[in-house]
């Protein structure tokens, strides 16, 4: 199959890894190496970076990772989702490809299995659609996809000729910001897009609701465990958490095969509810 052919549908793994504020402290290098070796070994098969998560410090964290755990055997080439994305502003016919090769050298990889545009900017969104689609010819990316892109954003891109070739959109979604429930989620569930769910604990605030965090007692969890079993309940929905700790790790990876009964998914949404309008998409 040539590597652009995109003839088959689209599917990412339940759970991902976040790598967002990793690459910023050389003094803490190691340690984030080490949790995203862990992460592999534990069973993540999806890590999501950018190019702009420590100028590129977070790529490099996560290709030395990676090398690693190839070398080792702990995971296989063809069982990871290597996901990263291109500054707004590098978004051009030929900053795309630049930036691309500069995040494949950091990561060490011939491919970025998804390649996002992080947010919209002033360059021409059918220009990065060009250019993104051009990466796909030549084999450097698998699939491309958009990030921070609200309803009106994603009618734009589909009106454009290769928009539709959208594999996934990543936004800031979680209980504390249901706004992409409201249009955004139910526009990308009706054509098979998946939503990435970046911040999905809200930057560990989730676990200062009390009520939440007694019923998730109540079942064995933790607040951000039955957070995430939340996201991962919902059709077409991926949650990256960010997480180094050992702990967290392996929490996070079971709370999404941990099922929700009905009287837990009705206490959520009548205490975080769907806004009765459209708001403004988070980002942050």
């Amino acid at each position: 199959m040539p590597a652009h052919d995109t003839s088959q549908a689209f599917s990412l793994p339940r759970i991902g890894l976040g790598t967002w504020r990793m690459g910023e402290d050389a003094s803490r290098r190691g340690a984030e190496v080490a949790a995203v070796r862990e992460a592999l070994a534990l069973g993540y098969r999806l890590v999501d970076t950018a190019e702009m998560y420590g100028e590129g410090g977070a790529e490099s964290v996560l290709g030395e990772a990676l090398a690693g755990a190839l070398r080792a055997g702990d995971v296989r080439r063809d069982e990871l989702v290597v996901v990263s994305k291109v500054y707004p502003h590098n978004a051009t016919r030929r900053g795309t490809p630049a930036a691309c090769t500069r995040s494949l050298k950091r990561l060490g990889l011939e491919r970025i299995d998804l390649y996002l545009l992080h947010w919209r900017g002033s360059v021409p969104l059918a220009e990065t659609v060009g250019a993104l689609q051009d990466l796909q010819a030549r084999g450097l990316v698998g699939r491309w996809g958009v990030s921070n892109f609200d309803v009106d954003d994603m009618e734009e891109l589909w009106a454009l000729e290769g928009g539709a070739d959208c594999a996934a959109n990543q936004v800031y979604y979680s209980l504390g910001e249901r706004g992409p429930a409201h249009s955004l989620l139910p526009w990308l569930q009706a054509r098979g897009v998946p939503l990435m769910a970046y911040s999905p604990i809200d930057q560990g605030a989730i676990a200062r609701d009390a009520p939440l965090a007694a019923r998730a007692a109540e079942l064995g969890l933790t607040a951000a465990q039955l957070a995430l079993a939340w996201l991962a309940a919902q059709p077409g929905v991926v949650p990256i958490p960010k997480a180094v700790r050992s702990a967290h790790l392996r929490e996070n990876l079971a709370a999404v095969e941990r099922p929700l009964d009905e009287a837990t998914r009705a206490m959520l949404a009548e205490r975080y509810p769907i806004p009765s309008r459209k708001t403004p998409l988070a980002i942050i």
